[in-house]
């Protein structure tokens, strides 16, 4: 996709990007011509990638401090083309589900690509240029999945978000889809569901017989980022190998 897609002279910002489906997002941005800012709370993480791709250049910054994104973002921006990917699993029964648990969820899963999502917009419609916008989601924003009753919950306000999203901002060009995906053999996809006895029972609900992989989803995200896509908004692309039609 990256050889056939160029984002040349286009500012690119991509949350959650320190591992992951995030990571190879912005390798690809990169790669595809675009400059990219890449976000991460992981040092290190940001380190390794400035490394792999010195054209990158970093944020490092906890997306539930809601006023260190604020002059962090903002500083940075502003940018055409917005990733929010940043996410975290907490996985808990829903008669265990703690309050840390809920909350730090709701920030990061759902309060953090409102926030973000604000501060690029506004700098969007500032200089009058349109932008692209894809929120990161899951297919257990559709499906109730055992242990994830907070997982599940902020993927669908997600989804539901990222809908206004695109009526409200599509009068300024500016457009909003996500992209929900089954398990991803991201290097902790990997470890999660090696075990076989664990991943039949999920594999078996995909007609395709296989989980995602990352490319799979950086494709599709660059896809929904770039003009290819032009009308299309407040849309769900689902990249789930037929679980959701099983």
């Amino acid at each position: 996709m990256e050889a056939q897609l160029s984002f040349c002279g286009r500012r690119a910002l991509v949350t959650g990007a320190g591992k992951g489906i995030g990571r190879a997002v912005a390798v690809a941005l990169s790669g595809a011509g675009a400059r990219v800012t890449a976000l991460s709370r992981t040092a290190a993480d940001l380190e390794s990638l400035r490394r792999e791709c010195p054209g990158i250049e970093t944020l490092c910054v906890d997306l539930a401090d809601w006023e260190a994104v604020e002059a962090a973002v903002g500083a940075a921006g502003p940018f055409e083309l917005l990733v929010n990917n940043a996410a975290v699993a907490e996985l808990q029964p829903f008669l265990e589900v703690t309050r840390s648990a809920l909350q730090r969820s709701l920030d990061v899963n759902f309060g953090a690509v409102l926030h973000v999502s604000q501060i690029v917009a506004r700098q969007m419609i500032a200089h009058g240029v349109p932008g692209a916008i894809v929120n990161v989601s899951s297919q257990a924003s559709k499906r109730a999945l055992r242990d994830h009753a907070v997982y599940c919950s902020t993927k669908s306000a997600l989804d539901m978000l990222s809908k206004v999203m695109a009526m409200e901002l599509g009068p300024h060009k500016i457009r909003v889809n996500t992209v929900n995906p089954t398990v991803v053999m991201t290097d902790m996809g990997r470890i999660n569901w090696s075990d076989p006895q664990k991943s039949a029972a999920m594999i078996d609900r995909i007609p395709l017989g296989k989980f995602a992989e990352v490319d799979d989803v950086v494709n599709s995200i660059l896809f929904l980022l770039s003009d290819k896509s032009a009308m299309t908004t407040g849309s769900s692309l689902m990249i789930d190998g037929g679980f959701l039609v099983s």
